[in-house]
């Protein structure tokens, strides 16, 4: 099973050999942006305002929030895969400053982050400043304007804040509506999007080829109108996360990280451990919540029993942990992408759960795994192509699963 190639802790080491790659592949992608767009979005670092522009702080007064999100000092923080803000307003002209942690001033491993204005993507970069602002939109006449800020590199590697988001406009912004659904998915590198943007299995990890909206995740939460939160790791798992010599890596486990806004060498503001801070589960209520972790236990169980029954016996204290704070979720258990070896101790660990608890609000899926057909990603890790097919096949489960 080759899942995530590298622990955590190489991350910050391999990062650094594909600099003369890829990594800038899909930062600045032509195709993303339309014209229109194109030419009203550019980088600035100025710290000027014009003098109609009214300034507003990304509260949930505001903007809608995505994701697991944390106010700190003059902030909003981002950490996880896809977390971010959303809102709208009628007006000529939009401006966005973004903080960055103290990753920034290193030379990788940046945030990499995606701005949308009415669907469209206008900034796709990596946070290599301590603040930034960007110039999002600007039009001679009024217009109906919709933004959405994304992170769309994982949390482990670093974090970025919203530090005020300004704008030509009379009423101001205000949030954009929630959806009709509620969505949270827990995985490891394939939820993440790990290098789906370098379609080369031979090169290695980088934030620069992250991009969480081209995953299975974001895919099936925007097909089926859902507000979601995305909790992935790259390397993760339920008893081990990825090895290559069968000692387990006990350090990566989503469980110890699941109570909590995030995990990541970044702090906020360069002070604040994201892992130090406890989720207020109250803050997003989920219908369904998709597991898809287990990939990277398989490096380390492989066909041993006794290991696999391990996996089996934690998965359920898992469920248990995640059932205690989402009270009346469905939940959905998923692998396969990368390998179905556990899959049917995926399903004993349901099973397992359902006799011991007596809760049956809970089922299972495999997906199907990747095809050479498709292509392969950075590390062996599924291309777009792949997880567009994994989105297929949730999105037809859930509207059964769940009645949608």
């Amino acid at each position: 099973m080759r899942t995530t190639k590298i622990t955590l802790l190489s991350l910050v080491l391999l990062a650094g050999l594909v600099a003369c790659t890829d990594k800038n592949k899909g930062v600045q992608e032509e195709s993303t942006v339309s014209t229109d767009a194109k030419q009203t979005a550019q980088s600035a670092t100025t710290t000027q305002t014009a003098p109609t522009m009214k300034i507003f702080k990304a509260t949930d007064d505001n903007v809608k929030l995505l994701g697991r999100t944390y106010e700190y000092n003059d902030a909003l923080w981002l950490a996880l895969s896809g977390s971010g803000v959303e809102f709208s307003f009628y007006g000529t002209k939009a401006e966005i400053t973004l903080k960055g942690d103290q990753i920034a001033s290193s030379s990788s491993n940046h945030a990499r982050i995606g701005i949308y204005v009415n669907g469209a993507r206008v900034i796709d970069d990596l946070l290599n400043e301590s603040r930034k602002t960007y110039t999002v939109f600007n039009s001679d006449t009024e217009q109906n304007v919709t933004v959405r800020v994304v992170k769309l590199s994982e949390a482990a590697m670093s974090t970025v804040g919203i530090h005020e988001i300004s704008v030509d406009a009379k009423e101001g912004i205000t949030p954009t509506q929630t959806n009709v659904h509620k969505i949270e998915f827990i995985g490891d590198s394939i939820t993440a999007g790990y290098g789906v943007d370098d379609e080369n299995k031979d090169h290695h990890f980088s934030t620069a080829t992250e991009d969480v909206t081209k995953t299975y995740a974001y895919k099936t939460a925007l097909a089926l109108q859902a507000d979601y939160s995305i909790v992935a790791y790259s390397g993760f798992g339920i008893i081990s996360g990825y090895t290559s010599n069968d000692h387990k890596a006990d350090s990566q486990l989503v469980p110890n990280y699941y109570d909590k806004v995030g995990m990541s060498y970044g702090k906020f503001d360069g002070t604040l451990a994201a892992q130090s801070v406890s989720w207020d589960f109250n803050r997003f209520i989920p219908e369904l919540i998709v597991i898809n972790l287990g990939s990277n236990d398989d490096s380390y169980t492989k066909d041993d029993a006794d290991k696999q029954a391990e996996y089996a016996r934690q998965y359920v204290e898992f469920l248990k942990q995640i059932r205690g704070n989402n009270a009346n979720a469905t939940i959905l258990c998923t692998l396969g992408i990368m390998g179905d070896r556990l899959f049917p101790l995926v399903e004993q660990a349901v099973a397992d759960y359902t006799k011991e608890t007596g809760d049956n609000k809970i089922g299972t899926m495999k997906f199907d795994v990747q095809s050479a057909v498709d292509g392969y990603a950075a590390d062996w890790h599924p291309t777009e192509a792949t997880q567009s097919k994994a989105a297929e096949k949730l999105i037809a489960k859930i509207k059964v699963f769940m009645n949608w």
